[in-house]
């Protein structure tokens, strides 16, 4: 005899937690759940199926969260409206979460080894970006064409490409740190 179970039991396994997550989470919590996971304009029905709620209520607090910035909305098919995760809000929470982490000081630190590191991606390169590495490595296979190629590694473009990422999302958590000072600041000399 197997100790083995059936495919169905992951489906009830599946439902189960769904509708455990259904009774303690308003839809609210569930359509933020499901929109801060959304990169890819979805519409409103999509977003209903999965947060397990109906698709004027999804509508209804997405329109509240574009409206607050939260949410990007694109045009769809027909005439409908898509919904992703802005940019701004992605990089807010981010920033935030540095800021969490790590002091101010520690942070100019990190920074400053981050540029450091790019100027080395740079030079070893011989351009300023990822993006400007492969219109060089095109051009210059079309102008061999088919001759002997540099193989440039994928995984280092991978690192430099997020290096920079990391710099920016560290430069947008330093602006806000010091905004932040600087309305603290403010707020002391008018007390």
């Amino acid at each position: 005899m197997s100790d083995r179970h059936s495919p169905t039991t992951f489906t009830d396994i599946n439902e189960a937690v769904g509708t455990d997550w259904e009774s303690n989470t308003t839809p609210y919590e569930r359509i933020w759940n499901v929109i801060i996971h959304t990169y890819s304009p979805l519409s409103a029905d999509t977003v209903a199926d999965t947060a397990r709620t109906a698709p004027k209520t999804a509508r209804k607090h997405l329109n509240v969260f574009a409206d607050e910035g939260f949410v990007e909305t694109t045009p769809g098919e027909h005439g409908s409206t898509q919904y992703r995760r802005s940019p701004e809000s992605l990089v807010m929470e981010q920033a935030s979460d540095i800021l969490e982490h790590v002091s101010t000081d520690e942070l100019v630190a990190r920074i400053q080894d981050m540029r450091e590191q790019l100027t080395e991606y740079q030079a070893e390169f011989g351009v300023e970006s990822p993006e400007e590495l492969a219109v060089s490595q095109t051009n210059q296979v079309l102008a061999e064409s088919g001759g002997p190629q540099a193989e440039i590694d994928p995984e280092r473009i991978r690192e430099w490409k997020t290096l920079r990422r990391n710099l920016a999302f560290a430069n947008a958590a330093l602006s806000i740190s010091t905004a932040e000072q600087f309305v603290d600041d403010d707020r002391r000399s008018t007390d």
